[in-house]
């Protein structure tokens, strides 16, 4: 292989495809990035065996076709240290070198047939849907997925198709995340799928990158999801197992309904939670007549309290939840109110921004 491509394309797929290579693995080829020729681009595929990545870079001349399989840190650290506009790339047997106006490497790398294959999305896509939209839903749901716990399936992000609405929902057992977003256009049925975090935080880095005007295609099958992203397709197989019944989780006899500013509720969270007990890990929520009071206490460091105006007009009640998992969805609406849903101070709220998200929070005892 020999090309001359332009390096600041090639750091800015480099940017994607590195951090998607395994960085603690015996196996060495799992550290590299595959560069293959294909149709006067170069592709850079990178795998860790979870989430794969295979990106386009166009801005290139290709002399002479072929395959690499060189480091993703060295390739990486070469081409954003030198100061060339553009590389020459070359390859030979197991040896890639390249070179710049004035220094030249010569890095080892493996045989490029033994990488793992890196799927592309061929065909029509199932579902296509707006890079900002998909970028909003991730972001909405990522947060809550369970970080660690033995049932596998709440260890990915739920994405549900009907019609032309796509659903993501997340979970970790304490609290619950959904959001809905318009699909542009969907050639299969009703699908339903869970897509471990890991793939979701590569298609978090990889959606900025998608032009404004180019939809994001998604292709669904038995056991895996191929998601094209501009010059970028993301793939990894899915993850296994039932994602709880979560319409079951969300309650429907509240009826206590509060309108709150999402700043002002966000900054009165994180003030009350300044003094929150490590041991309880929770903040005391009293609403009464057009009054809502955030409070904690430490016993060793003293106590806080925070008051802000509301709609509220019903009985006084009082309701514990961990100040985090507040502020994490109120960092991610973009509303500028929210609604609170409650029933009594032993049962789950809700948080509501329009119907596009949904978030349902347990209870902690104070």
């Amino acid at each position: 292989m020999q090309v001359t491509v332009n390096r600041n394309a090639l750091v800015e797929v480099l940017n994607m495809a590195a951090p998607v290579a395994a960085s603690r693995t015996p196996r060495e080829l799992l550290k590299c990035v595959r560069l293959t020729t294909v149709d006067g681009s170069l592709l850079v595929g990178a795998t860790d065996l979870e989430v794969a990545l295979r990106g386009e870079v166009r801005q290139v001349e290709v002399k002479v076709p072929g395959a690499a399989l060189v480091p993703a840190d060295k390739l990486m650290q070469i081409a954003r240290e030198c100061p060339d506009e553009t590389l020459n790339i070359e390859s030979e047997e197991l040896v890639c070198r390249i070179r710049g106006a004035d220094s030249h490497f010569e890095i080892y790398g493996q045989d490029p047939k033994d990488f793992p294959p890196v799927p592309d999305l061929e065909g029509t896509p199932d579902v296509e849907v707006e890079g900002s939209v998909l970028t909003s839903l991730i972001e909405r749901t990522l947060f809550a997925v369970a970080k660690e716990n033995t049932r596998y399936a709440i260890s990915g992000v739920l994405w549900e198709t009907k019609g032309k609405r796509l659903s993501l929902v997340a979970t970790d057992g304490r609290r619950l995340a959904e959001a809905n977003g318009p699909v542009a256009r969907s050639t299969g049925g009703d699908q339903r799928m869970i897509v471990p975090a890991k793939t979701m935080q590569v298609l978090q880095r990889v959606l900025p990158h998608v032009p404004e005007d180019t939809p994001v295609g998604v292709r669904f099958s038995s056991n895996q999801v191929v998601v094209r992203a501009g010059l970028f397709v993301v793939s990894s197989p899915l993850v296994e197992g039932q994602f709880p019944k979560y319409e079951d989780v969300i309650p429907k006899d509240s009826d206590k309904k509060i309108t709150l500013s999402t700043p002002d509720f966000h900054s009165a969270v994180r003030r009350a939670a300044l003094l929150a007990s490590d041991e309880s890990k929770g903040i005391r929520l009293a609403f009464d007549a057009g009054m809502l009071v955030l409070s904690s206490r430490t016993p060793e460091q003293g106590e806080a309290t925070v008051s802000m105006r509301t709609d509220y007009q019903g009985q006084p009640l009082q309701i514990g939840f961990n100040p985090a998992y507040l502020a994490e969805a109120l960092r991610v609406v973009s509303s500028p109110t929210v609604q609170m849903e409650l029933k009594e101070g032993n049962r789950p709220g809700i948080l509501r921004a329009g119907a596009e998200f949904l978030y349902v929070i347990m209870p902690v005892s104070l």
